[in-house]
């Protein structure tokens, strides 16, 4: 399939879609106007889409700077009167969250979509927050779909839901959600308004606390009715196998495993499934409850339906049995599968339950830790620093290093074991200002172009004005690359594609005062080697940027160029060393059974930089 497609395909038609693939196309037949997000996995995909069609499509979408700008721009379209959509991994929510709260309170003119890509398990997220807790706590409803077709079809009723009542809607998905393929049934697409107007009314966008009292008040009206729509959509649907003894209340991709399982069981149960869940639907739960002898819920991740159906239990005084996290018949952590649920079913029905066959292998599998890409800037940094703080005899325990999200978190493998603290984007020039008042160890703090400009200016300014000791490297790879290579304010392309201007990240570092700034390109070793032992030696906040194109961009560039340089090793001068293998770690470079040391051809960037890390010059461009 091709992604254009998502846009032209006609009604009627059917494309076999992901769910954030999905989501955009819900987002077409919706007359959407206005799309922005910060990239952020596992939403990823549905920037990457708009990117693409955009232009087409005549909508505007934007990689705003961080998740609460992406958030504030579709705020303000859908204040006068357009269609927004907005979305961004879980933990992104954290970073809108004090906007995404007053959104909720003010409410909309235009319908806004506001999606919440969850991770459970963590596959690529630092955490696994539950964002239905987010919905609870701003006071928006919530839609859960759980396979494509629902991701697409509920866009356009979120839309809807959100223009009815005036109100922001959150949509919340899951990794499974994201990246699963489904075919999906397709309506027409819809051209979206191109400009709106904002009408003035400060009582309602102006959240001063004399306003603010009157907006709470009309939420929780707002809440009270869309609580009734809640009860009575025809999105949370029941599924009766012929059994009362069991009842499931599930969601989301909760829900699918729930399925498997009673479907590969044939268990004989009902099946609530809730996909408009908040409002949480009492009614429909309690009707369902008093319908069945006990309630198994299934849901990810954290026990929220089941504190609410307790709650719901006790108020209405029935004796009932509620199985899910809190007893321990199903896990308080991590994402499900069938087989999980299964089990978990298996201590309430006392019916054994058919178990699949394990894939198995007597070969060892062997580990596949992500690491830094043949070609990658980031390992010349990462190589070059080693060297300096070395030459310098800084010892390893007396140099903290604070790290940040981005590719160059990988630097905590061996052998640069260069991550000692991580938590969050742009925490890492932060946290690196509490090091160098809590210790007297040397503070060398990292973080990406992307997210410096996300959240590392305001550290940095903390950093100068509170006159920390931390040497700060930015590694710019001309892109957002961990994310799949979205485009930043320090490229020259915004997110339609078009040219735009290029923010320096050298200029806002010497516009807070900054007393030590340069600019390397990394992959000249003793260049940037001979920086940081400078910069190592010097008082003050230091800052080293080190710029040089990702390996996804030299990659491209050379093939457009049909350019193919590659290296192999002479085994004639090689010594066998080990410093290009054990000290470097490029992927290319590999040892083979008889000891020798080669360069695969197929995995070999041509960066070159391992020319000048091998000591007896034995790697050379292959003829």
């Amino acid at each position: 399939m091709k992604v254009k497609e998502i846009l032209t395909e006609k009604e009627g038609g059917k494309l076999f879609l992901l769910g954030n693939e999905a989501a955009v196309r819900g987002a077409l037949e919706s007359g959407v106007s206005v799309v922005s997000t910060y990239p952020g996995t596992p939403s990823s995909e549905i920037g990457d889409v708009f990117y693409k069609i955009a232009q087409d499509a005549g909508v505007y979408f934007e990689f705003s700077s961080n998740e609460k700008v992406a958030l504030e721009v579709s705020t303000a379209a859908a204040a006068a009167g357009l269609r927004s959509f907005v979305f961004m991994k879980h933990v992104g929510l954290n970073v809108a969250a004090d906007s995404f709260m007053s959104t909720v309170y003010t409410g909309v003119q235009g319908g806004m979509i506001v999606l919440s890509a969850d991770d459970p398990s963590m596959h690529s997220s630092q955490n696994e927050q539950d964002n239905r807790i987010m919905a609870r706590l701003a006071g928006i409803p919530l839609l859960e779909p759980s396979n494509p077709q629902e991701v697409k079809d509920q866009m356009k009723y979120g839309f809807e839901l959100s223009e009815k009542y005036k109100i922001p809607v959150l949509m919340r998905t899951t990794t499974r959600i994201s990246h699963m393929r489904g075919v999906v049934n397709l309506g027409s697409v819809v051209k979206g308004k191109k400009k709106g107007y904002f009408k003035k009314n400060p009582e309602q966008y102006v959240v001063m606390p004399a306003y603010s009292v009157k907006m709470r008040k009309k939420l929780i009206e707002k809440l009270d009715k869309i609580k009734e729509d809640a009860n009575n959509s025809t999105l949370n649907k029941i599924i009766d196998r012929g059994g009362k003894k069991l009842g499931i209340i599930a969601s989301g991709g909760a829900f699918n495993y729930a399925m498997d399982a009673v479907s590969e069981n044939d268990l004989k149960v009902k099946i609530l499934k809730l996909t408009f869940s908040h409002p949480f639907p009492e009614k429909l739960v309690l009707d369902f409850t008093n319908s069945v002898d006990n309630v198994l819920v299934v849901e990810e991740v954290e026990p929220v339906m089941e504190k609410e159906i307790l709650a719901i239990i006790g108020k209405h005084n029935i004796e009932k049995k509620v199985f899910g996290k809190l007893d321990g018949t199903l896990p308080r952590i991590y994402e499900y599968n069938p087989d999980i649920v299964s089990v978990g079913i298996a201590k309430i029905v006392n019916k054994e339950i058919i178990k699949r066959e394990k894939f198995s292998t007597k070969i060892p599998l062997p580990l596949r830790p992500p690491v830094l890409c043949p070609g990658c800037p980031h390992r010349a940094t990462s190589f070059a620093l080693k060297k300096a703080i070395r030459k310098l005899k800084f010892k390893e325990e007396d140099i903290i290093y604070s790290s940040d999200i981005g590719c160059y978190a990988l630097a905590i493998q061996e052998p640069f074991k260069m991550a000692d603290y991580c938590i969050s984007m742009g925490s890492s020039i932060g946290i690196g200002c509490g090091f160098s008042k809590a210790t007297d160890q040397k503070i060398i703090s990292f973080i990406g172009d992307s997210t410096f400009f996300h959240a590392g200016v305001s550290p940095l300014i903390n950093a100068v004005h509170n006159k920390d000791q931390i040497l700060l490297v930015v590694l710019d790879n001309r892109i957002t690359g961990m994310t799949g290579g979205q485009s930043n304010p320090g490229i020259p392309l915004d997110g339609m594609g078009n040219p735009a201007p290029e923010v320096s990240i050298e200029d806002i570092v010497r516009g807070t005062g900054v007393g030590f700034v340069k600019t390397i390109d990394p992959v000249d070793l003793k260049k940037t080697e001979e920086i940081f032992k400078e910069a190592l030696q010097f008082e003050g906040v230091v800052v080293v940027i080190t710029k040089h194109p990702c390996a996804m961009i030299t990659g491209a560039e050379n093939r457009k160029k049909s350019i193919s340089i590659k290296y192999n090793i002479n085994q004639e001068k090689c010594t066998k060393c080990l410093i290009c293998v054990k000290n470097f770690t490029c992927p290319a470079i590999y040892l083979e059974k008889d000891g020798s040391v080669n360069i695969h051809p197929l995995l070999c960037n041509g960066c070159g930089v391992c020319v000048q890390v091998c000591p007896k010059k034995a790697i050379e461009v292959k003829k």
